[in-house]
């Protein structure tokens, strides 16, 4: 067998195996260097896992990362809801709205969707399960719901895709997931709200409406992170980096002294929560390197790629059978590691057939959302079912129906680009 083979055989079969995939990706890079290239090359470990670290745009993924669990403990997902139910009132579906709604605002403080889903789930299961929603269409709602925070800014997936992909520009692509995110969110509300109807769930009189302005005036400061995170970006006050530590500065003060759900004991909790989690997708992005190289060296990316481009000279039809391997790989992995595996074998094919690099982006990140609640490995459905405790099995069906929906809004995107492509370049970025 050829050394591509050997690499590929490896990486399977240490995934299959159980072991993380961090070292799956080391490993089975180590394998195809010493398979195919002189033993002396294995002296470039050390330097190739950390040359994929040493990325100064990297520095935004803990500072995100670290806003959203900041925001997550300083008790803005609770202010958020009543503000949210206040709007909406009491009705046929009224929570199932409030909670793809806060989901949709979450997203675009945190960026990390398992966060999100945690924050949310923590606060409206209890109140959905008193109006009568069961708990797995609860669970799956908001776990549904939560994975667009990897499309609406900021977006970690979003950061990664940008430094994998040469050229592109964050603010562009942060632009671009806007919409999209949005529509995913639309596209979610409507058979939450189809299927609360026909069930009858929710009466009218089973939740209280808080008052408005009060509602209001508690759930400004949590309104305003992401004005002030895309506002500053817009403006050019501050790079996608410095906006990372706009909003960390921007939490704390909102955690410490304006909802005074956070402490200065429990920050530091938090910035040692944040460095393990960090400390998770740095090694990864770190041993992928190790991976890259070698497929680089070796060939491997160049001849899948040259394979997927002979499968059909039809581009949709090839993008049809990207997105469905983009969908199986989201099943199983995280959007780091689909990114860092695949996109090194997409770039040759992006080229040939001319696909926009932040068009082709933000059809991925959407993808790679369908599959963090799709299980058997979904990571969000994972956090509100064991919010809910309840089995993830009991979810499946509900789930497949938000598949559904969500993949509706992937087609619209990839039918029609200006959905993700007209604000980046109404906003003058380059596209």
């Amino acid at each position: 067998m050829s050394p591509d083979v050997w690499m590929i055989l490896a990486f399977a079969g240490l995934l299959i195996a159980g072991v993380p995939v961090a070292f799956s990706l080391g490993l089975s890079g180590a394998v195809g260097i010493v398979m195919g290239l002189p033993t002396t090359m294995l002296a470039t470990l050390g330097t190739n896992t950390y040359n994929s670290v040493a990325k100064y745009p990297l520095i935004a993924i803990p500072l995100f990362i670290l806003t959203g669990l900041i925001f997550e403990r300083a008790g803005v997902a609770a202010r958020l809801v009543r503000f949210a139910q206040a709007l909406i009132g009491p009705r046929h579906g009224g929570l199932a709205l409030v909670a793809v709604l806060v989901c949709m605002i979450m997203g675009g403080m945190s960026g990390s969707g398992p966060a999100d889903a945690a924050a949310v789930a923590m606060v409206m299961l209890p109140s959905m399960t008193r109006a009568g929603y069961p708990k797995p269409f609860s669970a799956t709602l908001i776990a549904a719901s939560a994975s667009t925070a990897i499309l609406i800014p900021p977006s970690v997936a979003l950061i990664l895709y940008s430094i994998v992909v040469p050229g592109v520009d964050l603010r562009a692509l942060f632009a671009a997931g806007l919409f999209p995110g949005m529509l995913a969110g639309v596209a979610l509300l409507v058979p939450a709200w189809w299927l609360s109807r026909r069930f009858g769930w929710e009466s009218p009189e089973s939740v209280s409406r808080p008052a408005l302005g009060e509602s209001f005036r508690q759930a400004l400061p949590a309104l305003f992170a992401p004005v002030l995170i895309l506002g500053g970006l817009r403006s050019g006050l501050f790079t996608p980096t410095e906006a990372g530590v706009a909003a960390v500065a921007y939490g704390v003060i909102v955690g410490i002294f304006l909802t005074r759900e956070l402490n200065w004991r429990e920050l530091w909790r938090l910035f040692g929560e944040a460095a393990v989690i960090t400390g998770v997708v740095m090694l990864i992005i770190a041993l992928a390197g190790i991976f890259a190289w070698a497929g680089t060296m070796l060939g491997t990316f160049r001849h899948l790629a040259e394979w997927i481009i002979g499968l059909s000279d039809n581009g949709a039809w090839l993008l049809l059978l990207i997105m469905l391997a983009v969908l199986l790989a989201g099943m199983v992995l995280d959007a780091i590691s689909i990114y860092l595996i695949m996109m090194p074998i997409l770039i040759p094919v992006m080229e040939h057939f001319g696909w926009h690099p932040v068009w082709f982006g933000i059809l991925l990140a959407m993808n790679i959302a369908i599959g963090q609640f799709t299980p058997p490995v979904a990571v969000n459905l994972m956090v509100t079912t064991e919010v809910a405790k309840i089995r993830l099995e009991q979810t499946v069906g509900w789930a497949l129906v938000f598949v559904a929906a969500m993949a509706t809004a992937l087609a619209l995107v990839a039918l029609f680009p200006s959905i993700a492509l007209w604000l980046p370049g109404v906003l003058g970025y380059n596209v």
